[in-house]
């Protein structure tokens, strides 16, 4: 099944058009990776998911409903999760305040037992619980920000530039969590321009560039597609 299905939508911001035609699908319990510079689209595209920027053309499936034209909320009550670009941690607010407003709604006991999920999914969050998020370095605000987006019933996970300032160790801790969520059958489109990471956590790519797909193909299509790395991303994996 498709947890995603996204045909041919074009989101303008103003009389600026961002995203021409852009198209792709994510399978119900992979990881798909939109790939592209600055600039390419890949927030316009997050956002048009989400119901933040809706497309003035084009379809948004979730899991087989049109949702074009739906606000963010009732987007998100479908279980779909947003982990954005920069965070968006409430700085003054705990740890576990953070994880709570998650929660909204919930009963007392869904809550902390929802909390524990991420607890153990991110042991230096239990540690850092009493903590303000604004004590946190980019690596825990990153892990917040992410334990924050799949309490409760997630189902597919939007993360825009999830590797963005994050040291070497904290993003193979990063890439660890997004495929240990795979198991635990989120399904997950990630925006991101460091190919390294994608490569390493992906099933299947696309490539857009000012907002229009370029190329789509598995790992070992991408991989070994050198024009395609330098011309749209501006690096290349050496195939060694």
């Amino acid at each position: 099944m498709k947890a995603l299905e996204v045909v041919e939508i074009h989101t303008f911001y103003g009389t600026s058009h961002v995203l021409h035609g852009l198209s792709l699908e994510v399978a119900e319990g992979s990881i798909v990776c939109l790939l592209g510079r600055n600039g390419a689209g890949k927030t316009t595209s997050i956002r048009s998911i989400m119901g933040m920027s809706c497309p003035a053309q084009g379809s948004i499936k979730i899991f087989g409903e049109e949702v074009r034209g739906r606000r963010s909320n009732q987007i998100y009550s479908r279980g779909v999760r947003v982990v954005p670009q920069g965070r968006h941690i409430f700085p003054m607010l705990s740890v576990e305040e953070n994880l709570r407003l998650g929660l909204i709604g919930y009963s007392s006991s869904d809550v902390r037992k929802e909390i524990e999920k991420a607890y153990q999914m991110f042991p230096i969050l239990q540690e850092r619980k009493r903590q303000k998020g604004k004590t946190l370095s980019g690596g825990e605000l990153q892990m917040l920000a992410i334990a924050r987006a799949i309490v409760g019933p997630t189902r597919l996970l939007l993360m825009d530039e999830p590797s963005e300032g994050l040291a070497p160790i904290i993003l193979a801790q990063i890439g660890k969590t997004v495929q240990e969520l795979k198991q635990k059958k989120i399904t997950t489109l990630l925006a991101e321009q460091n190919l390294q990471f994608a490569l390493q956590v992906g099933d299947y790519y696309y490539l857009i560039d000012n907002g229009a797909n370029v190329f789509s193909g598995n790992r070992k299509e991408l991989y070994t597609n050198q024009e395609v790395q330098m011309r749209y991303l501006g690096v290349g994996i050496s195939m060694g």
